[in-house]
This record gives C-alpha cells, structure tokens and sequence, in this order.
C-alpha cells in the first residue's frame, strides 16, 4: 500500500541552512504551538549502488513507491530493470521511459508460473547476475477490502494471497540463482501485527509476507543472499486509492507519527529501501525495517 521521489541535489550549504531552519523549529520556546515537521533534506548522490544491477517491480505510475526507488537507485548507480505485467503493461513501459531511455522493461506476472524462467532466462542472458530485486507486488479483489470482510470467499481470497504473498517467493525463484553472495531482496510491506480499517483481507496478506520474507532469509542465507521487508507509511498511490477509508490512515499518521508523515513524499521511504539494497546492512535480513514516521512505537 505503500508506494514518487527521488533524489534531489543540494549544495553543502543549503543543507546545512535547512537542518539550521529545522532547529529552531523543533526547539521553540515552551508555549509556542509547533506543526508536525518533517526533515526534507535534499542529499547528494553517494553513489551506494555503483555497478549493481537491480530488478524493480511494481512501478505503474510515477506515484509508485517503486518508481520513487528506481529513480534514487539509479542516481546512486544502479543499473536497473524494470517488471510489468498484463494491462499494466503499457503504463509501466510508458513511466519506464521516464526513468531513463536505457530502462529495459520486461513482462513478469505472477500468476504465471512460466514467468519466472522466463525473466530468470532473460536477466542471465542480458546481464549475467543480479544484485538486488524489489518486490512492490500486491493486489487484492474489492471484496477483500473496505469492511467486508466477511463476505470475501477463498475464491477471492487466494487471488490476493497468490499476488499479493507468493508473488514475493516466485520473485526469488526467478532472480536467487543468478544472485551473488550479498546480494538483497527488498519487499514493501504494510505493518501486519495489527488489525487496520478497511484494509482487511489485504492485512491477511501481507502477514504471510512477512512470514514468507522470514523464510526466505532462512533459505537463502547460506548463498549470502539477503531478504527483510521496508514496511512504509500511508502513501497516495493507485494503490491507496483502491482502498476504502484511506483517509483514516492518513488522518492517523498525521496525528501520532513523532517524525511527521507525508503521504504525499516518499523520499524517505524510497532513502530506506536502496539503503537495503546496498553493502551497508550486510549482516541484516528476515527483518521488517519500519519506515513509517515511528507510528509503529506510539502507543496513543
């Protein structure tokens, strides 16, 4: 449910004025009223994904959450790929061209077993090995959302656990054997441990995600490769706008997150799912890496 971004150059002194601005701001006089501030400090390219080439699903819009990672994974040097699959297709390639002319776009559904040997034949073929994958599948039929919860049959309830769960292990069948040791899969995620309005059996997923996540780190560990989850806060996405109530969420986030949240700025989250991808949590997989505002740590 999470999902525009980027990075944004920024001289030294720019920055430096901003976390000045954002100072005096958050230590203010007692007495003072003080809006929910969020740091939005541009930062420059370090270039923590030179050479790695990655795999990126889930980019339909430039709203995804996975375009906004696409676009920070590219300035900090990745070589990317992009996945699309049945109507969508058209969408993703269009979006894809915004990424760059060289952005390869390949069909990859998950309801189709055959999918997965076939992106799995085309990235050994084209680039020989993979660094990293970003897993931003998910979908759900209307009955599973929206309060009727009840209502949903397993008829509908297996189309969005094969998309919205499986979809994450068919994902690492097709890029595991071509991954290196320190190599990473990222999923977004949506915090599972707890019932959310309206979000119903889409919650149900992605509980077994995290479950599935953990065991791929399982499996997949002693080929080095790693596995953990970013679970971000509410973003205005097309997924977003498919589920009923949206606006609880946001409202939500607003009031109780310490940090501030935008659903409308998804750098931070976009920041968290490259970090992932990259040499600097070598020793960090099976984990659900919060990137929410900290509303996951308030109680009330």
């Amino acid at each position: 449910m999470a999902e525009v971004g980027g990075v944004v150059g920024g001289d030294a002194a720019h920055v430096h004025a901003h976390h000045r601005r954002s100072i005096e701001v958050d230590h203010c006089a007692p007495g003072c009223v003080v809006e929910t501030h969020v740091l939005k400090v541009p930062l420059p390219a370090v270039g923590i994904l030179d050479g790695k080439r990655i795999v990126v699903t889930g980019v339909l819009t430039d709203a995804s959450l996975a375009y906004g990672a696409a676009e920070v994974a590219l300035a900090e040097g990745a070589e990317i790929l992009v996945t699309g699959a049945g109507r969508a297709m058209r969408l993703t390639q269009r979006t894809a061209r915004r990424l760059g002319e060289g952005v390869d776009v390949v069909e990859f559904d998950v309801t189709e077993p055959s999918h997965a040997d076939a992106l799995r034949d085309h990235l050994a073929a084209s680039w020989g090995r993979v660094d990293g994958a970003l897993h931003a599948i998910g979908f759900a039929p209307e009955i599973c959302l929206g309060g009727t919860f009840m209502d949903a049959t397993w008829d509908d309830v297996k189309v969005a656990l094969e998309i919205s769960t499986y979809s994450l292990k068919m994902l690492a069948d097709a890029v595991a054997p071509l991954m290196p040791a320190g190599s990473s899969i990222v999923g977004l995620d949506f915090d599972a441990t707890r019932a959310w309005p309206a979000y119903d059996w889409m919650g149900v997923a992605k509980a077994g995600l995290e479950s599935t996540c953990r065991y791929l780190a399982r499996y997949l560990g002693p080929q080095g490769i790693r596995v953990n989850l970013v679970s971000a806060g509410p973003m205005k996405t097309m997924a977003a706008r498919s589920i009923p109530g949206f606006s609880e969420f946001e409202d939500a986030w607003a009031l109780r997150a310490p940090l501030g949240w935008s659903v409308a700025d998804p750098a931070g989250v976009s920041r968290t799912i490259v970090a992932l991808l990259s040499d600097w949590l070598p020793v960090t997989t099976g984990s659900v890496v919060q990137a929410d505002g900290g509303y996951h740590a308030i109680g009330a």
